[in-house]
């Protein structure tokens, strides 16, 4: 949609939990770090069915300028160009695909469907309207990480020959913890495979390269959880009746990438002492590096040594390396989730002045989608299982 002003992007927000309120703050921040952005977000309207005041907190905090109990009627407005989908996986598809047949550009938070054909049918609509997208995976422009793609691409570790992505953490580890929708399939589709490795496997696709095969095993190790009351959180305890856990806790997998070079995956929810243990390492016939989320401004790198007896060596970011520049005068000096978050609205803002797709798009949700729909089939057939044709990764 055209807007009124051509330098403002009016915006709108389905869904204002933890994750909208994420992509609020990083719309309100855009132009505080990039001051010569090409359109200036404007918090709208905002839409959210929890009965605990959501939305009014919404435009007291945020200064959104209405509010609605149904998506619907926000995505109907004529005053919005974009519209952030950050609500239960189970209306992904459903507010995606309208958002985009409606002419309005879609920011829509990872997974962006239950299973691959939600996410395909999403990807069709935006293909179809022309509209431009962005999906939610934030872990990719974390400077370190754009670094460690650099260092890949242009042979600095020589052919890759092994990649290990591990994305682990305890929000779920309580046994009491409650069952919120994420642990029903009808709403999540899945368990911590659309949770956690949906970004696992796009930040080793985006590193080293589109995945070629796999196979994977998966547990439930915590069979039922209390009943949830209200609007439950990944962290909300319960008391109410326990009911089965209908996803998986864990997840691993053997992989083999398109350039023949191979891999491990692991992802859980339930490990006591991980937090947010996120991280990739990536070996090559002449070095390595290794990134961790919890040290996000840090890269070890063991490069230019001899075969045997090389060390490893910790690299700070610096203001020459991603968009640090943009966040901090130099390095050493702490990034957070939401800086990222931040960059993600910036290329979504760049893609939608130019008409040409920066960052993270809806058909790479596709790909991650495919990706966790392989490891399911897989973890069902006990079997290796090909993955589709490799994709385009936008820079």
């Amino acid at each position: 949609m055209s807007t009124t002003d051509p330098r403002e992007l009016r915006v709108g927000i389905v869904g204002f939990g933890w994750m909208g309120r994420v992509h609020a703050r990083a719309l309100t921040r855009l132009v505080q770090h990039y001051v010569d952005v090409p359109l200036r977000p404007r918090l709208i309207a905002v839409a959210d069915t929890a009965t605990d005041d959501r939305t009014a907190e919404a435009t007291r905090a945020f200064g959104f300028e209405d509010q609605h109990t149904d998506w619907r009627d926000l995505v109907a407005r004529e005053d919005l160009d974009l519209v952030c989908v950050t609500g239960p996986h189970d209306i992904h598809r459903d507010v995606g695909v309208a958002v985009a047949e409606s002419g309005k550009h879609l920011w829509v938070e990872k997974p962006a469907g239950r299973h691959a054909e939600e996410t395909r049918q999403i990807a069709a609509a935006v293909r179809a309207a022309g509209v431009q997208s962005a999906a939610g995976f934030n872990y990719r422009n974390a400077p370190a990480v754009e670094h460690a793609r650099e260092l890949v691409r242009t042979g600095r570790l020589g052919r890759v020959e092994h990649t290990t992505v591990r994305f682990c953490s305890d929000y779920s580890a309580h046994p009491d913890g409650a069952l919120s929708w994420r642990f029903v399939n009808e709403y999540a589709g899945s368990g911590v495979l659309g949770d956690l490795v949906s970004h696992a496997s796009d930040l080793a696709r985006y590193v080293v390269g589109d995945l070629a095969e796999l196979v994977s095993d998966s547990a439930t190790f915590i069979a039922d959880r209390p009943e949830a009351s209200g609007a439950a959180s990944h962290f909300s305890r319960g008391d109410g009746p326990r009911l089965p856990v209908e996803n998986e806790d864990y997840v691993a997998a053997l992989l083999r990438f398109a350039d023949g070079s191979r891999g491990l995956l692991e992802s859980s929810r339930t490990d006591v002492g991980d937090q947010c243990a996120y991280s990739i390492e990536v070996h090559g016939t002449e070095g390595g590096l290794s990134w961790d989320f919890r040290r996000m401004g840090e890269l070890r790198v063991c490069l230019d040594q001899d075969y045997q007896d090389a060390s490893y060596s910790t690299v700070l970011m610096t203001p020459a390396q991603g968009e640090l520049a943009a966040f901090q005068p130099g390095s050493g000096i702490a990034m957070s989730y939401d800086d990222l978050k931040v960059i993600e609205a910036h290329r979504l803002v760049q893609s939608i002045a130019t008409g040409t797709p920066i960052g993270a798009t809806i058909e790479d949700a596709v790909v991650a989608a495919e990706t966790v729909d392989a490891l399911r089939e897989s973890s069902a057939s006990r079997s290796w299982v090909s993955l589709p044709a490799p994709r385009t990764v936008h820079p």
